[in-house]
């Protein structure tokens, strides 16, 4: 049985500040995972993992993710990794995404 065609975005880290960031559909990264462009072929994937790789000096590290979208049609990583990148560092709560969380009214 072949393998449904899977959705994908394109992640990579800023180089300057080094947080997990998105590429958009405008060719922009955002460290939002619902603002991500998201491919539906593997030609799109390739497409933007080529847009990705022209901005060397904004992100390093650019490659692809496979997610699902949820009930309300954002991009959810599929993988262990993606989901742990989008929570912050594992080691230390006040760090991170996981501290901006605790420090939201």
């Amino acid at each position: 049985m072949a393998r449904e065609p899977s959705l994908q975005i394109v992640t990579a880290n800023d180089l300057l500040e080094g947080d997990v960031v998105f590429l958009t559909p405008d060719g922009a990264w955002r460290r939002a995972p619902e603002a991500a462009a998201i491919a539906e072929t593997p030609e799109g994937a390739a497409r933007l993992l080529a847009i990705a790789t022209g901005h060397e000096g904004k992100v390093v590290g650019p490659y692809l993710a496979e997610v699902t979208l949820d009930a309300a049609g954002r991009p959810t990583p599929t993988h262990y990794r993606e989901r742990i990148r989008l929570k912050g560092p594992t080691n230390r709560l006040d760090l991170g995404r996981q501290a901006e969380r605790q420090s939201a009214p």
